[in-house]
């Protein structure tokens, strides 16, 4: 199974058409929550007008707050649970 940094380098590669990466990308950083956001742009990929809106709050404290308006996949989470949201973007880019 590839990981789950590796897929969004790879999904990020393919995105790239010399274009594409001029005004669009992928940005990971730090919010003052604490935690992290992870924003993806999806205009002119095999995502565009895919949606999703979902939050999990755990009792440990753990917590992921996930959205996709078809234009961008937007997740926040907190310090512990990047690879958790970055694996909700694998899960949210699958189209089988």
């Amino acid at each position: 199974m590839i990981s789950a940094l590796k897929f969004l380098q790879k999904w990020y590669a393919s995105a790239c058409d010399g274009d594409w990466e001029h005004s669009y990308g992928i940005r990971i950083e730090t919010i003052d929550n604490p935690g992290w956001i992870l924003t993806v742009d999806l205009v002119r990929t095999s995502l565009y007008g895919r949606t999703c809106d979902r939050e999990d709050q755990s009792v440990d404290g753990s917590w992921m707050s996930v959205k996709s308006d078809g234009i961008k996949f937007v997740a926040a989470c907190d310090p512990g649970s990047l690879e958790r949201v970055i694996d909700y973007f694998i899960e949210f880019s699958d189209v089988s």
